[in-house]
């Protein structure tokens, strides 16, 4: 277990905060997703908020998102957009593509899953869950989005004994005060571009970072079959791209589950 989160020394080391990043740190709350969602029409600026520790932290779906106390990073960060809801499609992967980019650079192999999750080692390291909404405060207007992100920091048996997936984490000895300035600087630049430009400028890199590309893939959803073929990455929009026998097709983002297929050259575990 690492020191405690603390939001001074989080500013210390975040530039963000020159430019009216608010961070806050709680020891414990229900979902710090929701926290920030019931305020929104009342902030002013860019809110960091972490937890401890979450008692009904969630993934996508509404499936629960296991943490304990001092080994993950659990928080959310609710950011305003200049442009409309329909402008927001595909940000959860430009999240992730900022969030590769982050670990990847500390030396940490991170590749992607479409369509919101972090892999290390083929197994579950993080995730991301983006919330969108439109504030409405004197008057005017304003569309946000509250973007949560739960990701293992340290090894920790009981925290992932009886999760139904392989689970990865970075290590021990991080400082996790210091990861989370690092990570909310580079998500801030990548909100900042997309805001601007939106996923065309994070594609690229999602196609680098993508854990199944050209890899035999199903698609589920609540255990049911949707589709099935070969992963060819995204679209502009962030939409799954799949060959299937009856020709390449786009699977949009929604309650999916994406599980690689064992062939004759090699057995890729699921990861949903």
């Amino acid at each position: 277990m690492s020191d405690s989160l603390d939001a001074d020394r989080i500013a210390a080391q975040c530039s963000a905060v020159e430019n009216g990043l608010v961070i806050e740190v709680v020891a414990e709350t229900a979902s710090t997703n929701a926290d920030l969602r019931q305020r929104i029409d009342q902030l002013r600026s860019p809110v960091l908020r972490v937890a401890e520790q979450q008692t009904a932290g969630r993934g996508r779906a509404g499936r629960a998102w296991y943490a304990v106390r001092g080994d993950s990073l659990c928080f959310s960060l609710a950011w305003p957009f200049s442009r409309g809801l329909v402008h927001l499609a595909g940000l959860p992967l430009a999240v992730g593509v900022a969030l590769a980019d982050t670990l990847r650079a500390l030396g940490y192999p991170v590749t992607l899953k479409w369509p919101n999750d972090l892999l290390l080692d083929a197994a579950k390291l993080g995730g991301v869950l983006v919330e969108t909404g439109v504030a409405r405060i004197e008057g005017s207007e304003s569309v946000w989005a509250v973007i949560g992100v739960g990701l293992n920091v340290h090894p920790n048996s009981a925290r992932d004994t009886g999760v139904p997936h392989e689970v990865a984490s970075l290590g021990e000895n991080i400082d996790r005060n210091a990861l989370l300035a690092t990570i909310t600087d580079t998500l801030v630049d990548a909100l900042r571009s997309f805001d601007q430009q939106g996923l065309a400028p994070f594609i690229d890199r999602w196609q680098r970072w993508h854990a199944f590309s050209g890899l035999p893939v199903r698609v589920m959803d609540q255990g049911k079959l949707l589709h099935e073929g070969i992963a060819r990455g995204i679209d502009a929009t962030g939409c799954l791209q799949l060959e299937t026998d009856a020709g390449l097709i786009a699977v949009a983002a929604g309650d999916l589950s994406l599980r690689a297929v064992s062939t004759n050259k090699a057995s890729h575990a699921a990861t949903d």
